[in-house]
């Protein structure tokens, strides 16, 4: 992981320095600047989302996790986008598509709990039994 994230800038910088091989140095410059624009108009638009979303629950709608993490995303791809190189853009398409983005992360979290709904539950009540001493004395 370490050497990853040390290999990461050298990466993104082959990638740039191989598009514009391929295609033109204006060309190039043009895609950072453009993904770079891109990800900063995404976040703003997510921001101020995010800011609607809060006034709503000040007055009483609870959003769920789900959206709250799927903010977070598009926000967390729009940072990639900023980022000069095609592989945090790629990184960033897979992020803000949501079904590809959900099952990566079934795929890398392993197993869900499933949550506790107390008005599903049809056990009578429980009975706790157990031995105690007091600790103070």
């Amino acid at each position: 992981m370490r050497l990853l994230i040390l290999l990461l800038p050298w990466l993104e910088l082959f990638t740039l320095i191989q598009l514009g091989i391929e295609t033109s140095a204006l060309t190039a410059l043009g895609y950072v600047l453009l993904t770079f624009l891109l990800g900063g108009w995404l976040l703003r638009r997510q921001g101020m989302d995010i800011f609607q979303r809060l006034r709503a629950a000040q007055q009483g709608v609870v959003p769920g996790p789900q959206l709250l993490l799927d903010d977070m995303a598009v926000g967390l791809a729009g940072l990639l986008l900023m980022f000069p190189g095609l592989l945090s853009d790629g990184a960033a398409l897979v992020v803000m598509i949501g079904p590809l983005r959900r099952r990566l992360m079934r795929l890398f979290s392993g197993p869900q709990p499933d949550v506790y709904r107390p008005e599903q539950d049809r056990a009578g009540p429980a009975t706790l039994e157990g031995d105690y001493r007091r600790v103070d004395e």
